[in-house]
């Protein structure tokens, strides 16, 4: 069953800034909630709660709300009121279309003294002779009931008939609380035989899907699926207009049946949806021979662009301005590229080998467009050969002639009047070698090694 949560109250209260200690009014209607929990706990001072049209059988766990005001569980599947003394400030209750037989259930509400409004509209109790009598008898606090106005000669004259009315509202109530067994009963066994018919066709599919023998799959797989899901349709919409055509008491147990029902198709379609969308053939990027394909399936417009002058591919592509930048996969390949915009792909054959690595992806601010740029895999810059040919053209010359002059490297010489510093090239020419360390010593090792590898051929 479906019960209060907290993210359900939470997303509920975002007129409070989703905080729920403080909230005073929620609006819980049309959630299929099957138990009413955690309010009291949660939202202490509540004051105004709508929970009509869901399927909540027992009013429960509101007693605490002591600041509550206004209590809406209209289209419920409430039997009789309960629970509600220690709602102190309630003035307005509205049962409207429930299943409240039990008539004498209302007295419960006698400790509720600011109580002035009533809707028990739609509901079996209306239909007893000497309803609105009793009730008027009942409850002296009221002012309304069912919209209508309770004058004072009314009020008066019921409590005149208080007796009379009373035991006929008691042998009513009896009546229907035997009706109602029987009902359920009935829901009961009602309930059985679907499960047994379900569990009958689970085993009837599960001995179609596996077959005895190899020749039986075989024939089976040659009748095709069409054949199969045909049958399996007819045999849905048959059952869906018998169940639609046969006439039920309206109970809580018939409209929770009608819910489950209606639930389990909508699953059922949703998993055939889901079923066809993983069994759709994806789309032919690469064919088998390796070739790859252009392909457009978001059907967006696009520019490729040369630009010759920074070596580069540029690609834009007219991305919807409001698309989320995370629903992008940008891939980048030296021959082609790929985006997939929402899962659908958009692939083009580039004109020129590009570097993968190198390119980059972007998104306008104002357009929302993709910009992807692409550098080429050729670094020869054509135009800026002829620039860089032409202002170093003197210099080449320069370097011929100076190569020509002198066959060895030319060395840079320093001017010592130009500078303070002193001449370091004579700094270790001025010191004498005196044959001590290892200045001396090493030379003679070397023509030791020499000497001793004269034998040997290198």
């Amino acid at each position: 069953f479906l019960s209060v949560t907290e993210d359900l109250v939470r997303r509920r209260a975002e007129h409070n800034n989703c905080e729920i200690f403080s909230l005073e009014e929620i609006s819980l209607h049309q959630q299929e909630i099957e138990k009413l929990e955690y309010l009291d706990k949660w939202c202490r001072d509540l004051k105004i709660l709508y929970l009509q049209n869901n399927l909540i059988p027992k009013i429960e766990n509101v007693s605490k709300l002591k600041k509550l005001e206004y209590l809406n569980v209209a289209l419920n599947n409430i039997e009789r009121i309960e629970n509600l003394e220690g709602c102190e400030e309630l003035k307005k209750l509205d049962l409207t279309a429930n299943f409240i037989g039990e008539l004498s259930s209302i007295e419960s509400l006698k400790c509720n003294i600011h109580l002035k409004e009533l809707f028990l509209v739609g509901n079996p109790c209306t239909e007893f002779e000497g309803y609105r009598q009793f009730v008027v008898a009942t409850l002296h606090q009221l002012k309304y009931l069912d919209s209508k106005e309770i004058e004072r000669s009314e009020r008066i004259k019921a409590l005149q008939n208080y007796p009379e009315v009373k035991q006929k509202i008691r042998e009513q109530e009896q009546a229907y609380l035997l009706k109602r067994t029987r009902e359920k009963e009935e829901a009961q066994r009602r309930m059985q035989e679907r499960k047994d018919k379900k569990q009958k066709q689970m085993e009837a599919e599960l001995e179609f899907d596996s077959p005895g023998s190899p020749q039986e799959k075989e024939n089976l797989q040659a009748g095709g699926d069409g054949d199969q899901e045909t049958c399996r349709t007819v045999e849905d919409d048959e059952e869906d207009r018998r169940f639609w055509q046969e006439p039920t008491p309206y109970t809580p147990e018939s409209r929770l049946e009608t819910h489950r029902y209606i639930e389990e198709k909508r699953r059922a379609k949703e998993n055939i949806r889901e079923s066809k969308k993983r069994e759709k053939l994806p789309w032919t990027l690469v064919t088998a021979e390796g070739k790859v394909m252009n392909v457009n399936v978001p059907k967006l417009h696009f520019s490729l662009q040369d630009d010759e002058e920074n070596n580069q591919i540029i690609l834009e592509l007219a991305v919807y301005r409001h698309l989320d930048t995370s629903l992008l996969d940008v891939d980048v390949q030296p021959t082609y590229i790929r985006v997939l915009v929402k899962g659908k792909p958009f692939q083009l054959v580039l004109p020129e080998a590009v570097k993968p690595d190198s390119s980059s992806a972007k998104r306008s601010q104002t357009t929302g467009h993709l910009v992807v740029t692409m550098p080429k895999a050729k670094e020869i810059i054509l135009a800026k050969q002829k620039v860089s040919g032409s202002i170093k053209h003197s210099d080449c010359n320069t370097l011929q002639k100076n190569a020509r002059r002198s066959g060895q490297v030319e060395k840079l010489e320093v001017d010592p009047s130009k500078y303070s510093f002193p001449d370091v090239t004579n700094i270790i020419q001025g010191k004498e070698r005196t044959g001590q360390g290892p200045l001396k010593l090493q030379p003679e090792k070397i023509t030791d090694i020499k000497k001793s590898c004269v034998n040997y051929e290198n």
